[in-house]
């Protein structure tokens, strides 16, 4: 009989330690800063230039293409930027170009005015989404691919270190977006915002820099199994010309993931998790979307929401971030998702005390720093979570599709947070408890298959 000890928590601290958790960090900020642009940052240039709630909550519907970048995640699986590749890796090669195109826009809304030309600012802002939601792809398959297929405890801590990553590209990436802005703004420059734009599109090319630093595994086991399937649908159509090896190259490249992860987990269990990863986190987005709008009604500045919901926020994330991992490590992460479910829907209430209470920083510095702990246990749950779902012959195409699902459920119905906003009449109380509500249904789906799930560990 084997015996087991149970590790010290300074033993379990340690894998934190491993030299790929850096690099695994700085792929998650590269990740999570497009979001200040397209997201906080985007809604107060909207805010500021007279644009109602409700159209800032459209405008959010950019977002959507991030719940549907797993359509052209085989593509990005498979095919090669030429040069590029050669010269950084395939999958830093993706990266390069699609933060060179977030950069080319930057430079374009640096010359526009949203008031008179709202349809090309929402444009853009299009185009940066997309850019990013390619990139995303390419990152998380390279900060899978970091850690070996079992490592199951490497696996968690390096969702933790991807999520503290990811928070510290959104909220310094925001906190310098802000005070930019409204630096700015005091010196007497109408166009502060555009101004702005090209400091983000700076920090951008220092990510780039610091990309070149992440080595890219070249795994040759990966190709070997896409053509093997390839092989077998060109010996199922039963010829050899270009039609039929295009056809089972088409059809390997988009079919072979989805089949691989029903063929996995079964039918049943397969819906199950996709029903789970859609609802689960959409009270939050609800939330996330209008907060910066709803700090500003309540008579907060720029600078005020900077050093709160994004200084203060992210010290506070980096530390609940690694405290989850270590959760989810020493619990399981299924009990982590459960947790991490039941503190989001508890930590939106705060807001409503807050709405109800007037402006007070204390009662914002307690909402944000409850609200980021709970925010930063369900998203090192969650990543980890799906990370350990995926087959490694499709990185990049699985896990895209299990978190594009995720944001197809915070995306398009997140939209219409502001029109919500709007029906309760600005009544933001009622509007905080609504969100909390609403990641009940998830922990439903979690509970059905949650003995059933098949995981990399």
């Amino acid at each position: 009989m084997e015996i087991y000890k149970k590790q010290t928590f300074a033993e379990t601290f340690s894998v934190y330690f491993d030299r790929r958790m850096i690099k695994i960090l700085l792929l998650g900020a590269i990740s999570g800063f497009p979001w200040v642009i397209i997201g906080s940052s985007l809604s107060l240039w909207l805010k500021e230039d007279g644009l109602s709630r409700s159209t800032i909550g459209w405008a959010g519907l950019i977002f959507a293409v991030y719940a549907f970048n797993y359509l052209w995640a085989p593509v990005i699986d498979r095919i090669r930027i030429p040069w590029l590749t050669a010269k950084v890796g395939h999958r830093r090669g993706w990266i390069i170009t699609m933060q060179t195109l977030i950069i080319l826009c930057l430079v374009c809304w640096s010359l526009i005015n949203p008031t008179t030309n709202l349809a090309l600012v929402i444009s853009i802002g299009l185009v940066i989404a997309i850019a990013s939601a390619t990139q995303d792809i390419t990152v998380d398959a390279l900060r899978i691919e970091q850690i070996g297929e079992h490592e199951g405890k490497s696996m968690q801590a390096g969702a933790a270190m991807a999520v503290v990553g990811w928070w510290t590209g959104y909220k310094l990436g925001g906190v310098i977006a802000l005070n930019a802005a409204e630096l700015f703004q005091k010196a007497g420059f109408e166009n502060y915002w555009q101004i702005t734009f090209l400091i983000l599109g700076i920090l951008i090319i220092a990510c780039n820099i610091g990309l070149l630093f992440i080595n890219e595994p070249q795994p040759t086991d990966r190709a070997e199994k896409q053509r093997q399937t390839d092989q077998i649908i060109q010996d199922k159509l039963g010829s050899s010309n270009f039609i039929s090896k295009s056809v089972a190259w088409l059809t390997g490249t988009v079919i072979g993931p989805v089949v691989s992860f029903f063929k996995k987990n079964g039918f049943k269990i397969a819906i199950g998790i996709l029903g789970f990863v859609f609802l689960f986190k959409i009270g939050e987005a609800f939330l996330g979307r209008m907060s910066v709008i709803f700090y500003k009604e309540i008579g907060f500045t720029k600078s005020d929401i900077a050093l709160y919901s994004k200084g203060l926020g992210w010290i506070t994330t980096v530390i609940f971030t690694l405290i989850g991992g270590l959760f989810a490590i020493r619990s399981g992460v299924i009990k982590a998702m459960f947790v991490s479910g039941i503190l989001m829907a508890s930590t939106n209430l705060l807001f409503s005390l807050l709405a109800w209470s007037g402006k007070s920083e204390l009662l914002f510095a307690i909402a944000v720093i409850f609200d980021d702990m709970a925010a930063a246990f369900a998203t090192v749950a969650f990543v980890a979570f799906i990370s350990m779902l995926v087959d490694r012959t499709y990185t990049a195409t699985q896990y895209a599709l299990l978190s594009s699902i995720g944001t197809a459920g915070r995306t398009t119905l997140a939209a219409s947070s502001g029109a919500l906003v709007d029906w309760l009449n600005g009544d933001w109380g009622i509007f905080f408890i609504i969100t909390a509500v609403m990641v009940i249904p998830s922990l439903i789906f979690l509970y059905i298959i949650k003995d059933k799930l098949k995981l990399n560990d």
